[in-house]
């Protein structure tokens, strides 16, 4: 079956990414839906650019409808049965709803909500009878992610979930990212809109999203979670990050701040509260996420993860240190019977070989480093379209996992009600356990 993509309002570059590679089940035709401006001329850029590649080029044939009402339109005409949503994440949420109701199905892109305001629509979108409907989760792709996921369920080697009498936290997850970085070999170019934590969100709701959905998925997996009986907020902190005139203008090529902004400038420097800490429980386990964003990346540097999962037989790590390169590590650290745990991880490593080839382990003092083929580590810009493929499996079957939107609302309602904790807290992270290397 083909199916035919329609996107509205393509205002994130992650719209395009989703059209990076083709795929056998979609058609070439994308219908876009917009009501104009620099971010529809950037997704048409972008698709274009892939057409134009040298190497295994696209052939999307692009079908611009611009002008208002154009969701009305989009729903009227119906050229399609999937929508792709990425853009203006302060109405996300209502357009999820909207659309769901009138039959689509939907891709949409993190984050579904900037505030609780946004939660009943949440509710009401994620009825079992509505069609399928899923968020961009491009993490769980990455190798570490997926490797680290296998370590926690394999009891010979990770044992069970360890929670400390101390009260700190079971799992620990940071993600740093870059305001002004290189995509597709390009400067990205962020619109204005961006800096506006009211459109785009705060980062205590927004990268956050993939740190909660991560620890989630790695130890409940085809779990139901549920909010009212699993999750327990203990504390929420935002902070800002400072864009003094002539990056922003670097960054989204304006002359200067939107006036919708200007209540967060000081000193020709916007005060930008992207950055966010939540701690909670869920079912019981003590958690620490963190999200940061820095304005430029650090020469030879890029994003960085860091994720910490307490066992009790070992700790597992995924690490990215400048003194190699920044390069992702996935490490597994013994808490008891070192050489016991190394020939576990041998004998799973050898049990996944069909899967992931080449896989292996190296003892280093008292850590053990699985050292990954450079085939299995994908791009954050190759994750999109693998999101998009398992999108289209569960559509093509007509079902889809029973803890997906249970799982959904729980994600996204503990994201928004820690912000409003947050927006009481004192501005400061909160005391982050020592990272280990």
């Amino acid at each position: 079956m083909k199916h035919t993509l329609l996107i509205l309002n393509p205002g994130h570059f992650h719209a395009a990414l989703v059209f990076r590679e083709s795929h056998p089940s979609l058609s070439d035709e994308i219908f876009v839906y917009s009501e104009g401006g620099p971010d529809l001329d950037r997704f048409v850029d972008i698709i274009g650019s892939y057409n134009q590649r040298d190497s295994n080029p696209t052939r999307w044939k692009i079908h611009v409808n611009q002008g208002p009402a154009a969701l009305e339109k989009l729903i009227t005409e119906r050229k399609g049965g999937v929508v792709v949503l990425a853009g203006r994440n302060n109405t996300r949420m209502e357009l999820i709803e909207r659309l769901n109701s009138a039959g689509f199905s939907i891709l949409a892109d993190k984050p579904w909500v900037t505030t609780d305001n946004a939660l009943p629509h949440l509710n009401s979108a994620m009825n079992e009878n509505r069609p399928l409907t899923m968020d961009i989760m491009t993490e769980r792709y990455e190798i570490t992610n997926i490797l680290q996921k296998r370590l926690v369920a394999s009891r010979d080697i990770f044992g069970e979930i360890r929670v400390d009498t101390d009260g700190s936290p079971s799992v620990i997850k940071e993600s740093v990212h870059h305001l002004y970085k290189i995509v597709n070999n390009m400067p990205l170019v962020r619109p204005p809109w961006y800096f506006d934590v009211r459109i785009q969100g705060e980062g205590i709701i927004d990268v956050s999203t993939h740190l909660v959905d991560l620890v989630h998925w790695m130890l409940f997996p085809a779990t139901p979670i549920d909010y009212a009986t699993d999750i327990k907020i203990l504390d929420g902190r935002r902070w800002s990050t400072k864009v003094p005139l002539d990056k922003f203008r670097k960054i989204t090529l304006t002359d200067g701040f939107p006036d919708s902004v200007m209540t967060d400038v000081a000193e020709n420097t916007l005060h930008y509260f992207c950055n966010g800490d939540i701690q909670y429980r869920v079912k019981g386990v003590p958690v620490h996420i963190r999200a940061l964003w820095d304005l430029e990346i650090p020469e030879g540097g890029g994003d960085t993860h860091y994720s910490h999962i307490k066992g009790t037989r070992s700790d597992l790590l995924i690490r990215q240190l400048a003194e190699t390169g920044f390069s992702v590590e996935l490490l597994v650290i013994p808490r008891v019977h070192p050489d016991e745990i190394l020939d576990a991880v041998k004998n799973r490593l050898a049990l996944w070989s069909d899967t992931y080839p080449g896989l292996a382990v190296q003892k280093e003092k008292d850590k053990l480093r699985i050292q990954i083929p450079d085939a299995f580590r994908t791009t954050h810009e190759e994750h999109f379209y693998m999101v998009r493929n398992e999108f289209f499996e569960h559509l093509d079957a007509g079902i889809q996992p029973p803890e997906v939107r249970s799982c959904i609302v729980t994600k996204y309602t503990l994201l928004a009600k820690a912000r409003e904790k947050a927006l009481t807290s004192p501005f400061e992270p909160l005391a982050l356990p020592e990272k280990l290397t």
